[in-house]
């Protein structure tokens, strides 16, 4: 009767988390200490905020990014000089 369906789980994997937060007055929002735990987000550390009109919106740790910040900045930095030459 079932056969070739799959059952969807109601629980997420151990991997993901999915929940609704709320803005508050301040526009701040609560990271759930589930998700804080699963990413190692302690109090006092810098998380990156990236959004895109069609996308959406993401929380990454900004110690991800530093490195790759860097890199655009100096690539940046030689288009720049390349394009004035």
């Amino acid at each position: 009767m079932n056969e070739g369906r799959k059952r969807i789980s109601s629980t997420p994997p151990d991997d993901r988390y999915m929940r609704q937060v709320k803005v508050g007055s301040k526009g701040q929002i609560i990271i759930p200490k589930e998700v804080r735990d699963l990413f190692g987000i302690s109090p006092g550390d810098n998380l990156i905020l990236l959004a895109d009109i069609n996308q959406g919106m993401a929380l990454q740790r900004f110690d991800a990014y530093q490195g790759y910040s860097i890199k655009f900045l100096i690539l940046r930095r030689m288009t720049n000089e390349r394009n004035r030459n």
